[in-house]
């Protein structure tokens, strides 16, 4: 049985064979003539078969112009601009990577962090590729491809600013001032574990840093990865008093939400470079080495 729907609540029934040879007449349901209306069908049919179509993947867009735009902001080793102003680092290796298996050229675009999202969401990059934590929040407003790395949150502390202090909750203290960087996942951390702390907020990591190594901050929450190379850069100024973060998480690739094919690669990209292997090598030289610091001076 057929069901032909010709007006708004009002239904009718065929066979198949009196259907497809238009063989029936109008019948009333309910007290309502049913009249057909073959025109509209052509139209509901062209609808759903074009309307698909019509809405291309930026993924045909990536392979057409074979030129993958890529977000990144720096934070270190996500992301460090040399003193040449070369891009390197782990999310660089990445990008580098997809888009050799892509067999097309990555383009970076450098953002402040809090305005890499809006940029994706804008059609001004394709994906973003900065050691962005998967958290609710930002999956209502970008697709995340599955985990590629896993990090979390902890705190560098000024040596000078913090010697009568030896706990966290200490810390928590509205004469204590916390440095962190806008719409990160370590801002959501210091206004939860430090909501009565003077939480200061920048647009870069540069800035954040600087509170902390100038004395006008007592503490940095950022990246692991990050806090514990500054303590490493400046170990008569700042400690890493911790030894595990106050928060884990796992980051991931982002895409415009809605752009499902380019998603579904990115994630057979993702097991495929898990399953050789490839991303946990790539990862140990950039967070558990330091065989990379040289490569910044150049």
């Amino acid at each position: 049985m057929v069901v032909d729907v010709t007006q708004k609540g009002v239904y009718s029934s065929y066979t198949p064979r009196e259907y497809a040879t238009g063989n029936h007449e109008p019948c009333k349901l309910r007290g309502t003539m049913l009249k057909r209306n073959p025109f509209g069908h052509v139209l509901a049919l062209l609808f759903l078969v074009f309307t698909p179509l019509a809405q291309a993947d930026v993924l045909d867009d990536i392979l057409d112009k074979r030129t993958i735009r890529v977000g990144v902001a720096e934070f270190v080793p996500w992301t460090i601009k040399t003193k040449s102003g070369e891009l390197i680092g782990f999310e660089i290796d990445v990008a580098r990577k997809i888009a050799s298996d892509m067999g097309v050229k990555p383009e970076f675009k450098v953002y402040e962090w809090d305005k890499i999202i809006p940029a994706l969401q804008q059609g001004e990059i394709d994906i973003i590729a900065g050691g962005m934590a998967i958290t609710p929040h930002k999956a209502l407003q970008v697709n995340f491809t599955q985990p590629i790395a896993t990090s979390g949150i902890s705190i560098a502390t000024n040596t000078n600013k913090t010697k009568g202090i030896n706990s966290l909750r200490h810390l928590d203290d509205e004469r204590v001032i916390i440095a962190v960087v806008a719409d990160t996942l370590a801002y959501s951390v210091a206004n939860t574990f430090f909501g009565n702390a003077t939480i200061k907020v920048f647009a870069d990591s540069s800035l954040a840093e600087k509170e902390i190594l100038e004395d006008r901050a007592h503490a940095y929450l950022a990246s692991v990865p990050e806090v514990n190379f500054l303590a490493l850069k400046n170990k008569n100024t700042v400690d890493v008093p911790m030894a595990e973060p106050i928060m884990a998480s796992s980051e991931g690739l982002a895409v415009k939400k809605g752009e499902q094919q380019l998603l579904n690669f990115l994630n057979s990209w993702v097991v495929a470079n898990q399953t050789d292997k490839w991303l946990e090598v790539t990862h140990n030289y950039w967070f558990n080495t330091m065989d990379w610091v040289e490569d910044m001076r150049n």
